[in-house]
């Protein structure tokens, strides 16, 4: 297979700094690729779209997704971010396994296949904001699509899974948690240590045991991450502030999530920052499910986030080149390789489903 094209889309990808919410350039790269192929792109803000010929509303719609937007190079990098170099079958740089392999990957199997006649339309989105989970991403363009009638049926999410097939991953809310209490000085034994009492609540926060685990992701993860309060050595805190991470399932909403660890304290006031990042289950035997494992794949619950959480009802499943724990880290890469085996797969898929 010649991936010739998709190898030079990919190092002008990763040579155009695109981080999230400053992805004009990489927006207009992908844009004019998709124009040069004729593939009759569109462009909301810095999400570009296409649909496949012969569109029918009577037919289910598969989406295909990937993220242009990248987070900022870590400070241990030895190469130039930016410089795209390839030595022995490995891009390096910014991106390139998170997530432009997919983004090329992706966009090649949308052209192989946007004039065949599936039953099921295909729309191809590369979208903005995935590493900050920004509300002009996935949160804006589903709405935008739902505006003009189309409705997504099921979405492969294109993310360094090795390509195999992440049908779980959890949810998350980080809540900011305050404790009062009554300052006086230390040496008189005044006050109400705030410290104290939130000492208390911590413990029955961090000892809660949520009464029905996910058959798929097990138990809900809520860890206690930062602790403040204070101010001198011989006064006592009347404030504690804290903040507590915890990983959702599919067993409960994030707001009962919430309800129910309020409802555990007795002097804090518990405030999620969001709500919207929420866990993501497909059915094994959901169509996509099984055609990746017809593929070879093997179904996992992936330990991280992704645009998945933001779609909400509909199965998704996650599934795309490269490896995960290069996300993010310094002198990332992609296999050449990998991205001509993601092609592979991705189209064998496509050919198999039956939505």
């Amino acid at each position: 297979m010649n991936t010739d094209k998709e190898i030079a889309l990919l190092r002008q990808l990763v040579a155009v700094p695109s981080f999230s919410r400053e992805e004009d350039g990489t927006a207009a790269v992908i844009y004019d690729y998709l124009a040069s192929a004729g593939a009759g792109p569109e462009r909301f803000g810095n999400n570009v779209w296409a649909v496949g010929e012969g569109f029918d509303r009577s037919k289910p719609t598969l989406l295909l997704n990937s993220h242009h937007d990248t987070v900022r190079p870590a400070k241990s990098y030895t190469r130039d971010p930016f410089s795209a170099d390839i030595e022995a079958g490995k891009v390096y740089g910014l991106g390139s396994n998170d997530a432009g392999a997919s983004v090329v990957s992706l966009i090649r199997t949308f052209l192989d296949n946007r004039s065949r006649e599936f039953p099921y339309n295909l729309i191809l989105a590369v979208t903005a904001e995935e590493e900050v989970g920004g509300e002009n991403g996935m949160r804006a363009f589903l709405p935008m699509l739902a505006d003009k009638g189309i409705d997504v049926t099921c979405a492969i999410v294109g993310e360094p899974t090795g390509m195999q097939p992440a049908i779980a991953e959890r949810g998350l809310v980080v809540l900011d948690c305050v404790t009062r209490g009554v300052t006086g000085h230390a040496a008189r034994g005044e006050g109400v240590n705030a410290i104290y009492r939130a000492m208390e609540d911590i413990e029955r926060v961090r000892s809660f045991c949520f009464p029905e685990p996910s058959q798929v992701l097990g138990q809900v993860g809520v860890n206690v991450t930062q602790i403040d309060a204070g101010w001198q050595h011989n006064a006592i805190p009347d404030e504690c502030r804290w903040v507590v991470d915890i990983r959702t399932t599919d067993a409960w909403s994030n707001e009962e999530v919430v309800d129910m660890l309020r409802g555990q304290v007795r002097w804090s006031v518990l405030t999620p920052r969001s709500t919207r990042v929420r866990a993501s289950v497909i059915s094994a035997d959901h169509p996509l499910v099984v055609a990746s494992v017809r593929a070879g794949g093997v179904p996992y619950v992936s330990p991280t986030t992704s645009d998945m959480s933001l779609m909400h009802d509909i199965p998704s499943l996650k599934i795309g080149p490269g490896d995960s724990s290069r996300s993010h880290s310094a002198d990332e890469y992609i296999c050449v390789e990998e991205i001509r085996d993601a092609i592979r797969i991705y189209n064998n898929i496509l050919n198999d489903i039956e939505l």
